[in-house]
């Protein structure tokens, strides 16, 4: 069966990326609005990008009302804004929140309404051209047709698709990363290491795809620990860049199962961040997937040499998420009551969450054939 594969427009990787991409960035318009966070600013990450616009007599605007993951309300500021400066291309610099913020407001500049709008429907309209430069190895947004909007009305995450959201350059530079606390750099690893497996384990996945998954699993295993340890280990953030980017491409043409469909609830009801609420849910929702396609995980299992041919499928898989469970403690992640979340008030909401789970699509692409009420016990399964 024929399928489709799509990347970023352009892509630029390795040291000395950005200044590799200003000409790029000229070709796109004459005034940007630079998407971004308060904490980039703060550590002169912004200045670099204003610097590269300035080199090429870009005018621009610098928007960094993304206060944490996006909402509604942040990307309606961000229209209003662009269209007040008179922009007419977009720059997101920062983790996976400035980006698809950037992609949300991009979907708006030219036709109006609410993001919300979107939801549920395959996004197709007139956008303006947009450049994503991430600051951490982990979202890959910069290379995806997806973009995660909180709406604060219905205390929903809302994933919203369409090719038009993929950005036209991706401007893979480790210097941006390296400043990336541990706990950051944890989390979005984790992050790209969940796109990776979820797409190589997906209904959807396909040849091109695998190649990608199968070489970002591989990567995050041996480089993730190293810069978790050892954050200025340039070759480390490097390769996690890299890494990224690929699970980003994998699951952009393959899609997530059930750990991000779990993920996105208790980010919307408890505002934990995304990478770090997958990470919670890795253990018990693998655990659940594995038992309809321990080919795929087996595979998994023997990549990272956890497993080796004379292991059954059955066997490699279970030893390729041992590996994942050690691989969590090292990163030190906590568990939802370690974090602060209260036992009776989750619990008050898992019928809730597990709706909007299913409700998202992403559970039912897991191998496994799954149920609301699987999602529910999977959820209380967190507490014990």
């Amino acid at each position: 069966m024929a399928r489709e594969f799509i990347v970023p427009g352009q892509i630029i990787t390795g040291a000395g990326a950005l200044d590799m991409a200003e000409q790029a960035l000229a070709q796109m318009g004459k005034k940007a609005m630079l998407v971004t966070d308060a904490m980039m600013i703060q550590l002169g990450n912004c200045a670099k990008v204003e610097a590269a616009l300035k080199n090429q007599g870009i005018g621009y605007t610098i928007y960094s009302g993304i206060t944490g993951e996006p909402t509604d309300t942040m990307i309606q500021a961000g229209v209003e804004q662009y269209l007040e400066e008179g922009c007419d291309f977009l720059v997101a610099l920062g983790g996976g929140s400035p980006i698809d913020s950037m992609k949300a407001i991009g979907s708006l500049v030219k036709n109006g309404g609410n993001i919300s709008d979107y939801m549920g429907k395959v996004i197709d309209v007139p956008m303006p051209p947009m450049a994503a430069i991430p600051t951490t190895a982990g979202t890959g947004s910069e290379a995806t047709q997806f973009t995660i909007i909180t709406d604060t009305k219905k205390d929903i995450k809302m994933l919203l698709k369409g090719k038009v959201l993929i950005p036209d350059l991706a401007v893979i530079d480790p210097q941006f990363t390296m400043t990336a606390p541990p706990k950051i750099t944890a989390a979005t690893g984790l992050d790209a290491l969940c796109h990776a497996v979820e797409a190589y384990t997906s209904r959807k996945s396909q040849d091109m795809a695998d190649t990608f998954a199968l070489s970002a699993v591989k990567r995050i295993f041996r480089y993730l620990p190293v810069a978790f340890h050892d954050g200025k280990n340039e070759e480390a953030r490097v390769q996690m860049s890299i890494a990224a980017l690929e699970a980003g491409i994998a699951f952009n043409n393959a899609s997530v199962t059930l750990i991000h469909g779990m993920s996105r609830p208790i980010g919307a009801l408890f505002h934990v961040a995304h990478g770090l609420s997958n990470a919670m849910l890795i253990q018990e929702c693998l655990g659940f997937a594995l038992e309809g396609a321990y080919d795929r995980f087996g595979e998994l299992g023997r990549s990272i040499g956890a497993a080796s041919d004379s292991d059954s499928d059955q066997e490699a898989s279970e030893k390729f998420l041992q590996e994942i469970v050690k691989l969590t403690e090292e990163l030190e992640t906590p568990t939802l009551e370690q974090y602060g979340i209260e036992k009776e008030a989750f619990f008050q909401v898992i019928g809730k969450m597990a709706h909007d789970a299913m409700e998202s699509g992403s559970p039912q692409n897991t191998r496994r054939d799954i149920t609301q009420a699987d999602v529910e016990q999977m959820y209380r399964n967190l507490y014990c």
